[in-house]
This record gives structure tokens, C-alpha cells and sequence, in this order.
């Protein structure tokens, strides 16, 4: 296994897959390749069901989740990229928050077998319903296929007072009639208007079509 650098050594490469260091050995969360080296058992992490993995692999070269990160995960669906994120900030926390109710249901158990995540039932564009559930942040990661997907993650970074933030844009969920191009424009001048500066933006193809992750700070 070889460490990737840009990733602070925390994901690693072998045979030009992904993988992290399973904090829960023997459990899978939605059928990925699991492989032990010495007493270390790592988790493939697939690029084409994690936007965050495509990011990696596509080279980003920002990557600011840390071992002890605490993050908040909005849009966590199943929790597949929150299990590895859980992973990764292993001495860490997740609050992983999911509208959807079949979706959550998924969720509560791929968090049952990880300590450091913790499922909210939620609405990402209402961050007032969690706060209570919500501790101290370091990071907002956000992944929630609708309108207004900077803005959501920028009104959830004041309210909590994190400094980094990190969002997928899904270009169809905001506009269908204009160019991807576009739409990533206008995401990134409306987080510059909210006072953030863009670290890293770059496109997810050829894992995902029309996405783009932008990862932010706050100025």
C-alpha cells in the first residue's frame, strides 16, 4: 500500500485503487473489496460511488480532513463516502445528516458499526433543527443534489462557525438549461461573496458526470 501524498497519508493506492484503513475490520458498507496487509485491514473506496474518492483521483490536491477532523456530513445518504471520511478521522467525529427517510434508514446502520458516526435526521437547508445535535466543527462536507447547494453549505458554515468547507455541485440539480461551466462559476462568485476563498475546484469526470468539488476557507 502505497500513501498518497496530497491526502496526508491517510488514503492509499495499490494496484491504482483506493483504499483507507478499515476502523471497523470485517464490515462492509455497500459490498467493496476488503483486504488485510500485516494487522491492518484496508477498504477499497470506489471513485465512481464516492465523489470524494473521484476528487482523489482525479488529483486534488486539497485535502484538509485530518485524523482528528470533526465533520459535518450533509447529504450523507447511506453514509459510503461518510464511512470512509469515519475512516480517516478515525479519532474523530461525523454528524451525518440525511432527509431522506429510506435513505436514513441505511445510514443508522452503516453508523452502528463506526463510533465516530453519528446519524441526524435532518434538512441540510434548516440547520436550526440539528444544532442541538452538533458539537464544535473543523470541516462542513456537503453532497445534496438540489438549488442553492453553495449557499447551503455557506448558511450551515456561519451557523456552526467552521472556516473550511468542501461541496460537490451537481450542475443538473441547479440548472439543466446552462452549461456545467457556468453553474461552477457562479457557486464559486456566490462563496466569494459569502467571504470564502477557493482552495481547490476541479471536475470529477470521467467517475462522475457534471460535478465539480470546491474546497473553501474562510478569508
Amino acid at each position: 500500500m502505497i500513501p498518497i501524498d496530497s491526502t496526508g497519508g491517510s488514503v492509499f493506492s495499490e494496484n491504482n485503487r483506493l483504499y483507507t484503513i478499515s476502523s471497523s475490520p470485517g464490515v462492509r458498507v455497500y459490498g467493496e473489496k476488503l483486504m488485510r496487509v500485516g494487522d491492518l485491514e484496508y477498504r477499497e473506496w470506489n471513485p465512481r460511488k464516492s465523489k470524494l474518492a473521484a476528487y482523489i483521483k482525479t488529483g486534488g490536491t486539497v485535502f484538509p480532513i485530518k485524523r482528528d477532523s470533526r465533520i459535518l456530513y450533509l447529504g450523507a445518504s447511506s453514509g459510503t463516502t461518510a464511512s470512509h471520511i469515519a475512516d480517516i478521522a478515525a479519532d474523530g467525529k461525523i454528524y451525518c445528516i440525511e432527509f431522506s427517510p429510506r435513505m436514513f434508514r441505511d445510514l443508522v446502520g452503516t453508523c452502528a458499526a463506526r463510533p465516530n458516526m453519528y446519524p441526524i435526521f435532518g434538512d441540510a437547508l434548516v440547520p436550526e433543527q440539528y444544532q442541538f445535535a452538533v458539537g464544535s466543527l473543523d470541516i462542513v462536507y456537503a453532497d445534496v443534489a438540489q438549488k442553492r447547494q453553495a449557499e447551503i453549505i455557506a448558511d450551515n458554515m456561519d451557523l456552526f462557525r467552521t472556516d473550511v468547507g468542501m461541496v460537490a455541485i451537481k450542475s443538473r440539480s441547479e440548472d439543466m438549461t446552462l452549461p456545467p461551466s457556468e453553474i461552477y462559476k457562479a457557486s464559486e462568485k456566490k462563496l466569494k461573496e459569502r467571504g470564502f476563498e477557493i482552495m481547490d475546484s476541479r471536475d470529477l469526470e470521467p467517475y462522475e458526470n457534471s460535478h465539480r468539488m470546491i474546497i473553501f476557507r474562510r478569508t
